[in-house]
């Protein structure tokens, strides 16, 4: 049996990887490779994901196989408490934020509690039916259904976690959960007019109406959720003196990296923004849910409302991410492309909101559809 060679885990940074000059940096969503010398010569080989978790368990089957051994079997007694603290650990490395973090904590640690009533203490517990019984509980712990398909997606994060680190043999399937809320539609022009002079009529305190104007101009044109626009630094709003300003950041959410150009009247705007903390736009300290919180309650809510918009769809910042999409793909830039300025770990997700919304698609059908219909006689 020979011994296997040295591999090594690099990444290869997109051009505008804030991370680009570090390549074993785990904080960013860029493609992983491997690299690794035997008998004098130096290999190359793509990892063929984006996650460095995902990575290791590559590199560990290949090390097996250049040493010609035979892979170790799925470790069976991984305590839950413990691949939870692991898991934990790696979200944390990613640079997630501290109240999704939070998020995690809390349904897995309620996962944790609902297996030990079920004597279930080991990962290879988790099975299908254990699982299901498990989200059977979310209906009453949380009424919207877009509430239980996030955590349905926190959860299922873990059982991905758990594969990959070869503790389970393959994950696990959770019940689908249907969304029945109104899902949130784009502004028209006019409606993003109107929701702009609202605020003025709206936000007495002229310092707080300039605030208020400011982030919903940065998201209607950066595409950012409202908690990455509030935590959003002045140092994430770059030029490189030719006009241009991006921004550049990493979600809340998922900590997958964004990079958006904005208008330099938006830029010209944010950059007047008063604020008690000079890093920041927005934020000045507190916890990041709490904050969102506030700016939805007495800032978003009232100005849509006052704009007349709280009848059409549910008024919510999430609408103005909604219109910096749609007004993308509705000129032609693709999918593909749209997830990425969006920050979505997949471009399922993104099709899954944003598909009716893809140009030329329903002609491309309609085209295909009359080219089966039967010409009339001449």
């Amino acid at each position: 049996m020979s011994t296997a060679p040295v591999i090594t885990i690099f990444v290869r940074h997109s051009s505008d990887c804030k991370y680009k000059g570090d390549e074993f940096s785990k904080r960013c969503q860029c493609r992983k490779h491997l690299r690794w010398t035997q008998n004098a010569t130096q290999y190359r080989k793509a990892a063929g994901s984006r996650s460095w978790a995902e990575a290791e368990a590559v590199k560990r089957k290949l090390e097996d196989q250049l040493a010609g051994r035979t892979p170790e079997p799925i470790a069976k007694g991984r305590g839950i408490q413990e691949a939870i603290a692991v898991f934990i650990q790696d979200k944390t490395v990613q640079g997630i934020s501290i109240d999704v973090l939070g998020k995690y904590r809390r349904e897995l640690a309620r996962l944790q509690a609902f297996c030990e009533r079920r004597r279930v203490f080991t990962v290879a517990g988790l099975d299908r039916e254990l699982l299901t019984q498990f989200a059977g509980t979310w209906e009453s712990q949380y009424p919207s259904s877009t509430t239980r398909s996030k955590v349905r997606e926190r959860v299922r994060s873990f059982l991905r976690y758990c594969y990959e680190a070869q503790w389970l043999e393959r994950v696990p399937q959770l019940p689908k959960v249907k969304i029945d809320e109104v899902p949130t539609m784009p502004l028209s022009a006019d409606e993003y007019a109107r929701l702009l002079v609202a605020v003025s009529s709206v936000v007495k305190n002229p310092e707080h109406a300039v605030r208020a104007r400011a982030l919903f101009q940065l998201m209607r044109f950066s595409g950012l959720a409202i908690e990455d626009a509030l935590t959003l630094r002045r140092a994430e709003l770059e030029t490189e003196g030719d006009g241009l300003y991006r921004v550049r950041t990493s979600r809340q959410k998922t900590g997958v990296h964004v990079c958006v150009p904005i208008p330099v009247r938006i830029a010209e705007e944010l950059l007047e923004v008063p604020n008690t903390d000079p890093n920041f736009f927005f934020w000045s300290g507190e916890l990041v849910e709490s904050l969102t919180r506030k700016w939805s309650r007495y800032y978003v809510a009232p100005v849509f409302k006052a704009a007349k918009l709280d009848g059409v769809c549910f008024a919510t910042s999430h609408r103005l991410r909604d219109t910096f999409a749609v007004d993308l793909l509705e000129k032609g830039v693709p999918l593909e492309e749209v997830s990425k300025l969006l920050g979505h770990e997949s471009i399922k997700t993104t099709e899954g909101d944003y598909a009716k919304w893809v140009k030329g698609r329903q002609t491309r059908l309609d085209a295909l559809v009359r080219g089966t219909w039967d010409e009339p006689a001449g």
